[in-house]
């Protein structure tokens, strides 16, 4: 296994939608392998393959608490078929480093996808888990957790984010 490296905002591949995996090969189990290494590395509860420079439609999530047994989750074309009520959380990203900010998602989803041998899958889920999917699908679409701020809060973000590249570039 090996740690990837995270590409950071405003990376063009984070804008661009993901390719369907069509290949459920020993070489796609040895990329989940090594993005669960990276999110555990990190540390995050979720990567999606776009993060790492790859455009195909795959994440790894695990959402258990720190302490507890993995419960990680490799994931492949995954899409939401359903939703359900609303919840509003603060959301982090590896791809926007040092940022946070509240974001409307589902409360609860129901997620259709593969794992690794392309058995198709269909689970719901609530709670941190649910935004998790959200949060990581939308990377397969092209999308980050900032493009679902206001344009005020998006202005106020570019700000930040740019002075705090800014600082690490110095730091280097």
């Amino acid at each position: 296994m090996a740690i990837l490296r995270i590409l950071h905002y405003p990376e063009p591949i984070l804008k661009k939608k993901s390719a369907p995996v069509t290949r459920f090969d020993e070489e796609l189990k040895k990329l989940a392998d090594d993005m669960a290494e990276t999110m555990y590395a990190a540390p995050g509860v979720g990567l999606a393959a776009p993060q790492v420079g790859i455009s195909q439609r795959m994440v790894v999530i695990d959402c258990s608490p720190k302490g507890e047994e993995p419960r990680l989750m490799k994931i492949v074309n995954p899409e939401i078929v359903a939703r359900e009520g609303e919840v509003f959380e603060e959301e982090g990203c590896l791809s926007v480093p040092a940022y946070y900010a509240k974001v409307p998602r589902s409360a609860r989803v129901t997620v259709r996808h593969q794992d690794l041998d392309g058995k198709t899958v269909e689970l719901e889920a609530e709670g941190l888990l649910a935004i998790a999917f959200q949060h990581e699908i939308d990377h397969l679409d092209g999308i980050l957790f900032i493009d679902h701020l206001s344009p005020l809060k998006k202005s106020i973000f570019r700000k930040k984010y740019k002075k705090l590249m800014d600082q690490q570039q110095e730091q280097m």
